[in-house]
Formats: C-alpha cells, structure tokens, sequence
C-alpha cells in the first residue's frame, strides 16, 4: 500500500518542537508506503543507541513551507535516536552565522546554501571535519559524486584540504522550459545535443517565429539571469577544472575560454532574430516575465532557459508535464565533456563535536531521509541509491533523473565568487554586453574589478 498521510502545518511544526522521539510525530507512517526505504532506517537506529534524551541545535536558512517539509524529515531522526533537534530557521543566515560563530556561540549545525561561505568559516576554524570515510560515501553514493565531495571539501586553518560539508537537497539550473503543444503544432523535436539546440534556434527563426525568450531584468540584481546562461555555457565548452580555476579567479575572468562563453551567449541573446523583443528587450525584460512569452496565442517564444524554480512565474494554473514541460538543456554530442549540470544546494556542517548532530550526517546519508522529502514537494536529490518513484510528482522525478545522469555537477558560479564580481560586476558586465559592449571589453573591465580585491 502507497498511503501518504499529509500533516497540517501545524503538526509538521509539532513534529519539529517535540522533545523525545517516542513522541515526534511523522508525516508518513513507518512500512505504510513502500516506496521508501524503511529498513535504511532501522539500520540507521541500530548503529546509534545511544543518543536518548540528547539534543543539538541547528540552524538554516528554510522558512515557511521548507521548514515545515524539513522539519517533517527531523522526525524520522528524532524517532529513530531518541535525541532533539532544535532548529531555527533565519531570513537573515548568512549574517547570523557568521556573528554567532566569531562570538563563540555558534549552533552545533547550520545548513549552507552557499559552499563560499562554509568554505570561509572552515578556513577560520569554525567548522569541524567530517571524514574521509564520509567523502568517500559522497563519491560512493552520489551521482557523480566527486562533484558532490569536493563542492564540500574545503582548506582548514591549517591549509590542509579535507571535506567539511554534506550535500543535501539539490537544485537544477540546466533547464530549458517550452509548451508541448507549441512544439506539437509546429513539428520542433526535443534537441538532444547542444549542436541540435542551436539548429532548433536557427530553424525556429527561419520558419518566422522567435526561438527564445531571455530577461535579464530583476531591479539591483539586473543581469543575473545571463550569469546562469554563461556558467552552463562554460561547462559545454571547458572542462570541469576550468570551470573551477573560473571561479577562483586562477582563470582569469578575460582568460579566451571566458570570453568565447560569453559570446557564445550572444549568439542566441544578441540575434534579434531570436529572441522576444529584440536584443533590447532582453535587458528591459524582468525575467519573472520573461517565460510569459511561452503562453501566448501565437507564442512570443518557444524556449526559455531557467531553473526550477521559474515555474511559480508561470500563469496560475499551469500544469507541469502538460501545458508546459522542460528538457535538460543538452551537452555537445563530441568531445569528453560527459552532462554537466549546473544547479545549486545546500549543505550541512557541524560547528561543535555534539554527538548527536554528527549522528544527523549520518542520518543523512540513508535514503529514508531522502525519500521522506521526495515524496512530498519541493525536493530533488542526487543520491542514487533513493528509490525514484518517491517522487512526488514526474516533474520532481525528471528533475532527480537529470541529476542522476549527470556526469559532471557544478555550484552556481556567480554564488561561488566574491560578492562584488558574482554579485556584482558580472551582473552589470552581462548587461553591457546585451546593451552592444564587446566580451572582451566586458571580460576585461570584470577581471580589472577581481584584480583589485586579491
């Protein structure tokens, strides 16, 4: 029987504050869906008897409906060990965390959604290490998991390299959206490599119509959009280790391989042909708006590149899998590159040596722990020993088999660099470029801004 009992609000906070595990209460009932591993959770109880009546605190980044759906999971733990977890959730995490852990009075865990910032607290001390037995469960256990390992393997006070946090709940940038029936009517395959997405392009434009909608617009984060597109382009056309000296700046950010990224964007942002609006309404375009296109009658558009999340800007009542749907925005069909996904995620490190939060990593890493998520909302994991048809719903499922058949993944690149080039002179640097500034120009005047912070 696959009987999936839905608590209020309400009672998922219940399950978060109960203090024993005897008394948290779950939001599926244990061996009442057999989709979800339950004896990865007897196993996980069996190897940690000891926690009764322990507590540790944790604090993230998840509010409202995520910290109800995490929360939801902590009871799992809490039932299996007996021991409490407290978690707080804060709008404001990455300020709080930093003053909690420079003042001495850091949570026992906290949940990063960004591995730059975990990476400065385990170069300051702050974070403790959690093994070469659990990074090598990373690679062991995760598609392609020496992405997943070393997106939490960070230098230490004493420069020594080692892994300091666990990848949890992952999120999908390579999308590209379109409308099955607009496809239908106009005879588009789905393009199954890069060079076949580009002479779907070509072939949408010839036939009349406007290939893509692309907007940049997003008041003081304006250009962040064309950030993404630049990351997933990079990953097509250099290898992963570019990718990452890219990120630290040991690429330099005018590096050719860049600069030849960045123009590969204007092929399809810089066509008038292509795209909704011209080349000027790329930037005018707010990208909350942008995918509006795709719903048109006659379509503005026919592809918009987003991540999984643009679906909430769709027109209510959009139904995912049918009035709109995604493919993975394709890799080049020769070459060594393998699917490289571009996505973000968050991850969990330990701030003290509390026995019962280094007992939630390991809890972590059954797959009961992700199924609990997958089979409600909102989650998507690479950890490929999870049964897929926990999922949800198909588009959560498409999404986690993306994922799975990734070959390379890699951290949002903007999120990984300083704030004042990720967050900053990229996003008006990519703005330039729509508004006509050459890539090299652009490229150079973005490294000139780099180099002055080293």
């Amino acid at each position: 029987m696959r009987t999936i009992l839905y608590l209020t609000a309400t009672a998922l906070s219940a399950a978060a504050l109960s203090a024993g595990g005897a008394a948290a209460q779950l939001v599926i009932e244990p061996g009442s869906d057999d989709r979800i591993n339950w004896q990865s959770l007897e196993d996980f109880k069996a190897a940690h008897p000891d926690l009764e009546g322990q507590s540790f605190t944790l604090l993230g980044p998840w509010l409202g409906a995520d910290q109800e759906l995490f929360t939801s999971v902590i009871a799992y733990f809490q039932d299996a060990t007996g021991a409490r977890v407290n978690y707080s959730g804060s709008d404001s995490f990455e300020q709080q965390i930093v003053i909690d852990s420079e003042a001495g009075s850091p949570p026992d865990m906290a949940v990063f959604p960004q591995p730059g910032l975990a990476a400065d607290l385990a170069e300051k001390g702050h974070l403790k290490p959690l093994g070469e037995d659990t990074a090598e469960w990373l690679r062991d256990n995760y598609a392609a998991g020496e992405s997943w390992a070393a997106l939490g393997t960070y230098a230490g006070p004493d420069g020594e390299q080692a892994l300091y946090a666990f990848p949890y709940k992952a999120d999908v940038k390579s999308l590209v959206w379109y409308v099955p029936e607009n496809f239908e009517d106009a005879g588009y395959e789905i393009p199954e490599t890069y060079e076949d997405l580009k002479a779907l392009t070509e072939q949408i434009a010839e036939d009349g119509e406007t290939p893509w909608c692309i907007g940049l617009g997003s008041g003081g984060a304006t250009g962040w959009p064309a950030t993404d597109w630049v990351e997933d382009l990079m990953l097509r056309m250099n290898s992963p280790e570019d990718y990452d000296a890219w990120t630290t700046n040991e690429l330099p950010f005018n590096d050719p391989k860049v600069v030849a990224a960045i123009e590969e964007f204007g092929w399809f942002a810089g066509n008038d042909d292509f795209v909704a609006g011209g080349t000027r309404g790329v930037s005018s375009t707010d990208f909350r708006d942008s995918p509006k296109g795709l719903f048109d009658s006659p379509p503005a558009c026919y592809m918009h590149r987003q991540a999984s999340f643009i679906p909430s800007f769709f027109p209510g009542g959009t139904v995912i899998g049918e009035d709109a749907d995604f493919f993975y925005f394709p890799a080049p069909a020769e070459g060594d590159l393998g699917q490289p996904v571009l996505g973000g995620g968050t991850l969990f490190a330990l701030l003290s040596d509390n026995a019962a939060a280094a007992a939630f990593v390991e809890f972590l890493k059954t797959p009961a722990a992700h199924e609990i998520w997958m089979a409600q909302k909102g989650f998507v994991t690479p950890h490929s020993g999870v049964n897929p048809e926990a999922y949800g719903d198909e588009t959560l499922k498409k999404m986690g088999q993306i994922l799975l058949d990734a070959t390379t993944f890699r951290f949002d690149g903007s999120d990984l660099m300083p704030g004042a080039i990720g967050a900053g002179a990229f996003w008006t640097g990519m703005v330039d470029f729509v508004g006509g500034r050459p890539a090299q120009q652009v490229a150079d005047r973005i490294q000139q801004t780099w180099s002055t912070l080293n």
